[in-house]
């Protein structure tokens, strides 16, 4: 089944962005988000607001590197879309890391394109480095050793610690509630889902429509999943539901592992 006009639209606009960033065309990809858009890369960092901010982005993390783009699914939602990938990063010094992520683009129309709003990239940044660092011998080294001065000439003081609230996370405990609220929703047991969220408790199956915990807990009777990803205040995870792959995020409250919303995207053509 074909994407709908306004869903191939949207798509367009996201794969515009590789394409982008493959030819290292900074103009083209900075063209791409909106004049106030946010790139919140990795999510937990403070985000790069605003073209100069976006401009700064990519003259720290794309321009220096060679980034490739290995996608399982691309999943459209309302004005979203989301990608489940691994992006394969070579620095300049030839260390490589590849990173498990989702990235959700957030886009709106403006003067006849859709442009974006938001990018939103969850990885884990500690495991990155500690790949980086561990893994890649001396290369891996080297590029952590030049990746500190061009954090401070681009992003300054400010913009390097900013980048390193990304450390904290919901980490291991985030997972292990979504794993065991999923557990229990593939079960149908129904009384533990309640157990594990409560009445404020924002569920949207597919991303746009809202439903009950009942009808959550009915529709992901027997799903599968794997890939969780614990990045800021939000544990993303690649999930199979009747055959249609998808991603879904679970947001976390600000200051406890409560659970304030899951957000699933589908790949409702498959």
């Amino acid at each position: 089944m074909a994407l709908n006009p306004t869903a191939e639209a949207l798509l367009a606009a996201v794969l515009a962005s590789p394409r982008a960033v493959a030819a290292h065309d900074k103009s083209a990809w900075v063209n791409l988000f909106t004049a106030d858009a946010e790139v919140n890369d990795p999510v937990g960092s403070r985000p790069h607001v605003g073209r100069a901010a976006i401009e700064r982005f990519y003259d720290t993390f794309i321009a220096p590197n060679g980034i490739a783009f290995d996608v399982a699914a691309d999943l459209v939602g309302g004005h979203s879309v989301v990608r489940d990938l691994y992006i394969e990063t070579t620095m300049s010094t030839g260390a490589m890391v590849r990173v498990p992520m989702h990235l959700r683009y957030d886009l709106a129309a403006l003067d006849g394109d859709w442009k974006i709003v938001r990018l939103a990239a969850h990885w884990e940044f500690p495991a990155m480095v500690t790949q980086l660092m561990l893994r890649t011998g001396v290369r891996g080294l080297t590029a952590s050793a030049k990746l500190g001065p061009q954090l401070i000439a681009n992003q300054g003081l400010g913009g390097t610690f900013g980048m390193m609230r990304a450390i904290r996370s919901v980490g291991k405990a985030g997972k292990t509630a979504v794993t065991q609220l999923f557990s229990a929703a593939a079960a149908t047991d129904i009384g533990r889902v309640r157990t594990l969220l409560d009445d404020s408790t924002v569920l949207q199956l597919p991303a746009g429509s809202t439903v009950s915990v009942e009808e959550f807990t009915n529709r992901t009777r027997n799903m599968r999943w794997d890939k969780l990803i614990a990045a800021g205040r939000t544990v993303s995870i690649s999930v199979e539901l009747d055959g249609a792959p998808g991603v879904a995020f679970v947001d976390f409250a600000a200051s406890s592992h409560r659970i304030d919303a899951i957000t699933v995207f589908l790949d409702e053509n498959a």
